[in-house]
């Protein structure tokens, strides 16, 4: 027993050695965190981390910066600027209600339902290849998998096609992904499109404005090894 004890002693000793020497970091846990939390099913929005929102200096921190981060945040840092890069010479009425942003997973790029579809309905408009076309080089320059996200914003809709938000927000989202297969040539096991009505906004719905942008299509491009919705 005594020469037990010796070892498990000293077997913790090395352990905490161990955990001394190793650098914790905070963003790693409250991501730890989040994923544990999501196996629970609890939601939780993981934001761009620190380093990730300063993708936008062309200066010498952004080298360093580079050598700093993880090799998958390198790659969704290239594809933020890439996106970034597609829309710079575009129209400002095709880049308006665009957007992009990252977590640790993946790459979100909004557009507006306006921007994409006829009005209450999911037929293309003709400015919506200029978008989709966009998303298809993305998904030719990375090996990422896309889910399309349909949104909408509260008010209902009631029509014999589209008897509710959820229809037609699934609807947008499938005819949007099966332009990006298509017309890209996109294997399906990359792909994915679901219909999220009014449960997702990204504002509050408590002005025409604000609806306006709840109104969107998101494409999420995420890590293949990632699961995601």
């Amino acid at each position: 027993m005594a020469t037990f004890a010796d070892m498990v002693t000293l077997l913790l000793c090395f352990f905490v050695l161990l955990l001394s020497f190793a650098e914790q970091s905070e963003t790693k846990y409250r991501d730890a965190l989040g994923s544990i939390r999501g196996a629970f099913g609890v939601r939780e929005v993981r934001a761009v981390t620190d380093e990730m929102a300063m993708f936008d200096t062309t200066s010498k921190e952004t080298k360093e910066l580079a050598s700093q981060i993880s090799h998958d945040e390198r790659l969704l840092l290239g594809v933020v600027m890439r996106i970034k890069s597609l829309l710079e010479d575009e129209d400002p009425e095709i880049k308006e209600g665009t957007g992009v942003s990252a977590d640790r997973d993946g790459v979100i790029f909004s557009a507006n339902s306006a921007a994409l579809f006829q009005p209450g309905s999911a037929d293309l408009s003709p400015e919506a290849t200029t978008i989709l076309d966009k998303v298809i080089t993305i998904l030719k320059d990375y090996k990422l998998s896309i889910v399309v996200r349909g949104h909408t914003d509260d008010q209902p809709v009631s029509t014999p096609r589209y008897p509710s938000n959820w229809e037609l927000s699934a609807a947008r989202s499938a005819v949007a992904l099966n332009y990006i297969i298509t017309k890209g040539h996109i294997q399906i096991n990359r792909a994915k499109a679901v219909g999220y009505a009014d449960t997702r906004p990204a504002v509050p719905n408590d002005s025409d404005e604000n609806r306006k942008i709840n109104q969107r299509v998101e494409f999420y491009l995420h890590m293949p090894q990632r699961d995601a919705w």
